[in-house]
């Protein structure tokens, strides 16, 4: 009889409920699995593809009549000019609305941090209700204010000897309400992160600070700001990936108008898939990918810890 050493009957011993344990996670796994790849990567995937083709709507019927042009549909993309003005139009709202909105959300978290302790949950739920109204609603509400005749903004303007100008109908105007209104409805998001930010902060450093003779300003830029940059890094990813794509502001309020100047990347795809223009529109779409990845890179190269730089 051929003996069996005792580490390797132990070893086959261990390994058959491991097995079962990873059999058991993956059957518990598979439904979501099954449906992550059936209803996301797979439309994913197909998208890509898409977008070396020239497939529409007309070819949905005959597949085989699809012709693959490799990058044809990226190099279209700079030599549209409706494309160029929605990506200019995009770059602007982003680069004006996300300072715009951190400033706003950090200034009013400062305010709840430390002047007000009593009405503090009111302000909280204050700001933070515009967050999780649906933004069509929002967006119906600010059309309203902003018209140029009967709207709330105008008629307040009318008390002090005022007429306001056609916010929405001038394409000097338009976007820029528009990126006030977003400032606004997305400002209690970040006031609540700050918030959070602030609160973990250690008072210690802002007691050794006063030691010190250091102003409020001096504890702000040298103690506040440093212990907020993690803080600082999510707000502006989370920031720049939403106002990148934004899309029900356009639709809503000004249908892309006037004169374009309103017309987002997010609009134009759906406008492409609208006419039918599938490869196109996913080119688009790919393209706007690529955007947020590079400023999500952007963000942690700018705001990565000290420990990291110092790598």
């Amino acid at each position: 009889m051929t003996a069996v050493a005792p580490g390797a009957r132990t070893r086959r011993g261990r390994s058959g409920p491991r097995l079962r344990r990873a059999a058991v996670g993956w059957g518990f796994a598979l439904p979501f699995t099954a449906l992550f790849v059936v209803f996301l990567a797979g439309p994913v995937l197909a998208s890509l593809l898409m977008s070396f083709t020239d497939l529409r709507s007309a070819d949905v019927r005959n597949p085989f009549a699809v012709n693959i042009v490799g990058l044809r549909n990226y190099v279209r993309l700079f030599e549209d000019e409706l494309f160029v003005k929605a990506a200019v139009n995009t770059a602007i709202f982003v680069l004006l609305g996300v300072p715009l909105t951190m400033v706003a959300g950090l200034a009013a978290a400062l305010g709840l941090n430390s002047g007000l302790t009593r009405l503090r949950t009111v302000f909280r739920v204050g700001y933070y209700l515009p967050v999780v109204t649906s933004i069509v609603a929002v967006a119906v509400v600010w059309r309203f204010l902003l018209q140029p005749d009967s709207g709330l903004v105008e008629s307040l303007l009318r008390l002090v000897g005022l007429d306001g100008p056609n916010w929405l109908g001038r394409s000097d105007l338009a976007l820029p309400s528009l990126i006030v209104m977003a400032a606004w409805r997305n400002l209690g998001y970040q006031m609540v992160i700050f918030l959070a930010g602030l609160q973990a902060i250690p008072q210690h450093l802002y007691e050794a600070a006063r030691l010190d003779g250091a102003s409020g300003w001096q504890q702000f830029r040298y103690v506040t700001l440093p212990s907020l940059r993690p803080t600082l890094l999510f707000v502006g990813v989370i920031a720049t990936i939403g106002y990148l794509q934004f899309f029900e502001e356009p639709l809503v309020m000004t249908r892309g108008g006037p004169l374009n100047s309103t017309l987002s990347v997010s609009y134009h795809i759906y406008n492409q898939f609208g006419f039918g223009n599938y490869g196109y529109a996913s080119a688009m779409s790919y393209l706007l990918f690529v955007a947020i990845v590079l400023l999500s890179i952007l963000w942690f190269r700018l705001l990565r810890s000290s420990e990291e730089v110092s790598r």
